[in-house]
């Protein structure tokens, strides 16, 4: 059982959804990106995603783009994520790393995968990887006991829905909108219908994400996934913050109001 089973064993025993909080490594410098995401776990993520910057990052709006930019301007360097990564383990979190399939692929699969391993890593998403193309990361995931999380959106037919989360491990990361990442007035109403599409294919947890923004947006997700995933939120709170300090403590606030709204009965 890996650690991210663990985590959803224990979250369904107590009746709630796991909160994914999300944030690039190296943003806005390395250092910083640490105590970041050390925040969002006090404030009480459950499950962290460490996202790498790239530099053509398709599926990402313009609040993860900016955080990326800043990161690679700051002289952010592929290695630079496992460091993030082996910080954020120790803390006895489940960490995984959101990548496009790119820098993995130039790093080295089987290498990546086995430094991910070495740092803690439980695993990867992978936004532009899909399982028909993903026979070298498949077989250096099992190698290293990696958990394998791809995406489905609304527009999935049921035959990839149920291809995808065959080949999925951890949890089947369902992406609520049509378009690119970023905090939303209101969460998608495409969500719950493709949440019930996938319970009529799999038992694994699913993971909602894009949109979420705030604590009531969170209990909403809540009712009927087994993970609120957010992102571009907590981006927001650093971007917009006037210090260091201030940022990070805005994190830490916004993950309490999350984690308030997926306890929420």
């Amino acid at each position: 059982m890996s650690a991210i089973d663990e985590l959803f064993e224990r979250t369904r025993a107590e009746n709630r959804a796991a909160l994914v909080g999300y944030l690039p490594a190296g943003f806005p410098d390395l250092e910083t990106s640490k105590a970041a995401i050390a925040a969002m776990i006090d404030g009480g993520v459950d499950l962290v995603e460490v996202g790498l910057p790239y530099s053509d990052p398709v599926m990402d709006g313009p609040t993860v783009q900016a955080a990326a930019d800043q990161a690679l301007t700051a002289g952010f360097r592929v290695r630079d994520v496992l460091d993030v990564v082996g910080a954020t383990a120790a803390t006895g979190t489940p960490t995984v790393v959101m990548t496009y399939w790119n820098p993995v692929e130039r790093y080295g699969v089987d290498r990546f995968a086995a430094d991910l391993a070495a740092a803690g890593g439980a695993g990867l998403i992978t936004p532009d990887l899909i399982p028909d193309e993903g026979a070298e990361w498949d077989a250096a995931s099992r190698t290293h006991g990696l958990d394998r999380i791809y995406l489905v959106s609304p527009s999935s037919t049921e035959a990839r829905l149920a291809m995808t989360s065959q080949a999925a491990s951890g949890f089947v990361y369902a992406t609520a909108v049509m378009g690119v990442t970023g905090q939303r007035e209101q969460t998608s109403s495409l969500a719950p219908t493709l949440v019930a599409r996938l319970r009529e294919v799999t038992d694994k947890p699913v993971g909602v994400g894009l949109g979420v923004s705030n604590g009531e947006q969170a209990h909403e997700v809540a009712q009927f996934a087994d993970a609120v995933i957010v992102g571009s939120a907590i981006v927001r709170r650093m971007l917009d913050a006037a210090s260091t300090q201030e940022g990070i403590g805005s994190v830490h606030d916004l993950a309490r109001e999350l984690r308030a709204g997926v306890e929420r009965s």
